[in-house]
């Protein structure tokens, strides 16, 4: 099954082949519950939301239309999911960025370095990064989220958000105009 395109998997899957849906989630629960956990901030709210978006595109197999490539309509699903997330929290009045047990500084993963000065410096500049983009209004956070980190291009993250190109390129700018202005204000203190 590794050899079959995602849309092959797809129809596959329709046809109620549960090993070629498992081969769909295999290859993308990675990059979902990145954009998940990009957008959300807190690891077990992001793999609650990717769950649940796997879970959406099982059920709405049959309604792939194939319009658009699989992984943008499985990106699209868990955008909608992140986005319900969110406002189920905002109802109960929850604010997991800025928890006491400092969660708003784990919005991303960083990389570890190979010397205990270069990580703790590369640590530093990671929270003050994450801290900047957790700050940042959702519909901004999600555009810096799928391009810089899930590296998707303009048109991919256009067809996944049903916006238009120039506004995904619009957001790109405030948001990056946004974090430089943060970080500025905040520099790095190197030990």
């Amino acid at each position: 099954m590794t050899n079959l395109t995602d849309e092959q998997l797809v129809e596959l899957a329709v046809r109620d082949d549960r090993d070629a849906f498992g081969e769909i989630v295999r290859r993308w629960e990675r990059k979902i519950f990145a954009l998940c956990f990009g957008m959300l901030g807190r690891e077990d709210d992001a793999r609650d939301a990717a769950q649940e978006a796997f879970i959406a595109a099982y059920k709405n197999l049959k309604n792939f239309r194939g319009e658009a490539r699989v992984s943008s309509w499985l990106h699209r699903i868990a955008v909608n999911q992140c986005l319900t997330t969110k406002r189920r929290q905002k109802t109960r009045a929850e604010d997991h960025l800025n928890d006491e047990d400092g969660s708003e500084e784990r919005v991303f993963i960083a990389p570890l370095m190979n010397t205990p000065s270069s990580r703790a410096e590369k640590a530093e500049r990671m929270n003050l990064v994450r801290q900047a983009v957790g700050a940042l209004p959702t519909d901004l956070r999600q555009v810096i989220v799928m391009k810089e980190f899930e590296e998707m291009t303009f048109q991919e993250i256009s067809d996944t958000l049903e916006l238009p190109l120039s506004t995904v390129k619009s957001r790109l700018y405030t948001a990056l105009k946004q974090l430089r202005m943060r970080l500025e204000r905040t520099p790095v203190e190197v030990v």
